[in-house]
């Protein structure tokens, strides 16, 4: 398995070498797509991706949790999570039947 990161300036070099944008609207692009997801899960609004996967903000109630250490019960706030689900798509190009 490889250890090595994906950045927004491999995604915007990509861009560049694939679709024949310049240095700097392939930059641009990749910019406004990302700022546009987060916007909309800013939103609460569900992202999803044809073949790649959805995204979800989900709201978690307050709720009683334990120091693993001590023992000791202290509690969670409530706050909103980001869930991502994978399309079939995508999990059947990561494990491929063989």
């Amino acid at each position: 398995m490889s250890s090595q990161t994906i950045t927004r300036a491999d995604l915007s070099q990509a861009v560049y070498e694939q679709v024949g944008l310049s240095r700097n609207e392939s930059a641009d692009l990749v910019e406004t797509v990302l700022e546009e997801i987060c916007k909309a899960l800013e939103r609460g609004e569900l992202v999803k991706i044809s073949s790649f996967g959805t995204f979800e903000v989900r709201s978690k109630r307050q709720r009683v949790g334990r120091n693993p250490k001590t023992g000791e019960e202290v509690p969670i706030l409530p706050r909103r999570v980001l869930t991502f689900r994978a399309s079939n798509v995508l999990k059947e190009r990561i494990n491929p039947a063989e």
